[in-house]
């Protein structure tokens, strides 16, 4: 059955009910009225069905014209109490003056129509309250008032989760900040009806005209607040597309159901798949009462690390930072919402072994995490020597410290741009996977490595220079539309790193995690949608530009060879690679000639080495010279 059909089916059966309950009312009530009274039988056979098919035919009338058949009974509320009351007396109206008409052909007429009204009312009300506490066990927030005032918001969503928005919306309560003036139902359910008294306006293809009628009708254009199907990226991208052509804003319902509170779309909900949310007690059973140390942990994702871990109540927390900003900031932030946990904030580089020889001997750490990385594509290409210093040596030095104090668990967060590298940043990863596991493997500490793809929102990322870029007014800039990406919020991205120390299991173990990421993003398309975000038109308000692939930029990221094996684990979104090593002596010394290399700024001779040591990236960049120089 379609949805139109299956709607027409339900106002009929509303208006079945409603005037079957007016027939029984006016007819009880004839009987009670009547009973004491010594009537013709016959007189009041005749003035009982008289009175009770007019009665019938003006509460119909009454009905119709306010609409009541469009009533959802699981989704009452209180403008629905509202409108039958209204439509009750509007059919009382309409009696009336048949009544007096007929005066002379009815018995006790005023008090007939008092009682029918009074009983009928009761089994309306009594019908609705029991399929709305079928629906929700509460039947009695029929009664419960809606505010008039508030921003005027358009519920964009299905059914199933409109409704507890808009029963929140309509609970006791203060006054609230906005006020639902409809309801566009993306599924096409129960068109011309309504739900707990709003009325569903139309399904997605009609969203634009109902904007459109909203605006001339309230004189300000409404804000569209989605929720379930049209939060997910394949609905909320209709729906952006919809609104910025109307010049329409798209908020959100913030996480605090209570508060109910409009804010923007985020860039996560721009996602292929939904936010992962990973299980923390196998990470609050390491955390706890541990000692635990974050190198970098004054950047995007080792900031939000920090806090994570400070949420789990560690014994210690340390944090190593190279910028005294970046330091400063996190150190507020953790004085500020964590205030009982003893944090120790220290200013130094993962370059420079004697001083994180110092930190570690003082914060005898349980678990590392080794967050401090150079991570800009273009920029090491440039800085080739720093980069290997940093995102090699440092983590070489970490490493190797970790082990030195006895450290049970070491972290390290790599990236999708270490598998077959194109770029520097990409391969100084790669080698520096290897090179963390074979320290574990000659120790009793167990190490994991952690890849995944962008992180939204990080510094130097994608969407920031996108927002900067739209609030100039534009142009957006894009390297290749063909480009994508894998994106993951710094909230999954900190989880998975705790996650995968959880995940260890056998002292010298190096494991390599990755999660399940979705299928990647197109740039381009995360370029229009963020356009979209603030109710504007792609290549008409801002336009778009390209400007070709940068020096190191791929146009496709992986997040692992096809040599390697993946397998899932316990937690579910989050697999096991296993990535054959195979080096032997060898690399330690060509490692060590690296280092040696680019701590001379020997750039020719580090950057063969780094071919030697990482093969893969070695052949691509001999490939891309022999492009260049054909």
């Amino acid at each position: 059955m379609t949805p139109q059909r299956a709607a027409r089916r339900a106002m009929a059966l509303t208006l079945g009910f409603d005037s079957s309950m007016a027939a029984v009312s006016m007819i009880a009530a004839s009987v009670l009225v009547w009973s004491s009274d010594a009537v013709d039988g016959a007189y009041s056979l005749e003035s009982a069905i008289l009175s009770t098919s007019v009665f019938v035919f003006a509460m119909l009338i009454g009905f119709l014209v306010r609409g009541v058949q469009k009533q959802v009974w699981r989704h009452m509320g209180w403008p629905d109490a509202v409108m039958m009351v209204q439509a009750i007396g509007l059919s009382t109206l309409f009696y009336l003056p048949v009544m007096l008409v007929l005066n002379g052909r009815l018995v006790a007429p005023w008090a007939t129509l008092l009682v029918a009204t009074l009983l009928w009312t009761i089994l309306l009300f009594a019908g609705r309250m029991i399929a709305l506490s079928r629906s929700t066990h509460t039947p009695l927030q029929i009664f419960s008032p809606v505010s008039k005032t508030g921003q005027p918001v358009l519920l964009v969503g299905d059914a199933d989760s409109c409704v507890p928005v808009l029963r929140r919306l309509q609970g006791q309560g203060p006054a609230r900040k906005v006020r639902v003036l409809g309801v566009v139902e993306m599924k096409g359910a129960d068109p011309g009806r309504a739900i707990r008294g709003v009325p569903i306006m139309g399904c997605l293809d009609d969203l634009g005209n109902v904007i459109d009628v909203l605006r001339v009708r309230y004189g300000q254009t409404p804000w569209l607040a989605v929720t379930g199907v049209a939060r997910e990226r394949k609905g909320m991208l209709k729906v952006l597309e919809i609104a910025s052509s109307h010049g329409a804003e798209v908020m959100a319902f913030s996480g605090d159901e209570a508060a109910q509170i409009l804010e923007p779309v985020h860039p996560a909900d721009l996602l292929a798949r939904a936010e992962r949310r990973l299980d923390i007690e196998p990470v609050r059973n390491i955390i706890t009462g541990a000692s635990v140390l974050v190198t970098g942990g004054g950047g995007t994702i080792g900031s939000e690390l920090t806090r994570q871990v400070a949420a789990l109540k560690p014994a210690t927390l340390t944090i190593i930072d190279a910028s005294e900003f970046n330091l400063y900031s996190i150190d507020m932030a953790l004085r500020t919402h964590a205030p009982n946990v003893p944090a120790m904030s220290r200013l130094g580089d993962v370059r420079d072994i004697s001083r994180l020889t110092d930190v570690f001997q003082r914060a005898q750490p349980d678990l590392v995490i080794h967050a401090a990385a150079l991570k800009h594509v273009p920029l090491m290409e440039h800085n080739l020597c720093e980069a290997i210093l940093t995102n090699v040596g440092g983590a070489v030095n970490a490493a190797r410290a970790a082990v030195a104090v006895g450290a049970r668990r070491f972290v390290f967060i790599s990236t999708d741009k270490a598998v077959d590298p194109d770029n520097v940043m990409g391969a100084t990863k790669r080698l520096a996977e290897i090179a963390v596991s074979r320290i574990a493997a000659a120790s009793s500490m167990t190490a994991s490595m952690v890849r995944f793809g962008n992180v939204l929102g990080s510094s130097g990322s994608v969407v920031p220079l996108f927002e900067r870029q739209i609030a100039a007014g534009g142009p957006v800039t894009l390297t290749d539309p063909g480009v994508t990406r894998y994106f993951m919020t710094v909230e999954e991205a900190s989880s998975l790193v705790l996650q995968a120390a959880a995940l260890q299991a056998h002292e010298g173990d190096a494991d390599l995690f990755v999660l399940d990421m979705g299928e990647p993003i197109a740039i381009l398309q995360l370029a229009e949608t963020m356009i979209r975000l603030k109710g504007l038109v792609p290549g008409v308000d801002i336009e778009i530009v390209t400007t070709g692939l940068r020096d190191g930029e791929k146009m496709h990221e992986a997040l692992t060879y096809s040599h390697e094996e993946i397998s899932p684990t316990a937690v579910d979104g989050v697999n096991r690679v296993a990535s054959p090593n195979g080096h032997g002596e060898l690399f330690d010394k060509q490692l060590a000639a690296l280092l040696e290399a680019a701590a001379r700024r020997e750039r020719s001779e580090a950057l063969r080495l780094l071919g030697v040591l990482v093969p893969e990236y070695g052949a691509n960049r001999a490939e891309r010279n022999r492009r260049q120089s054909a």
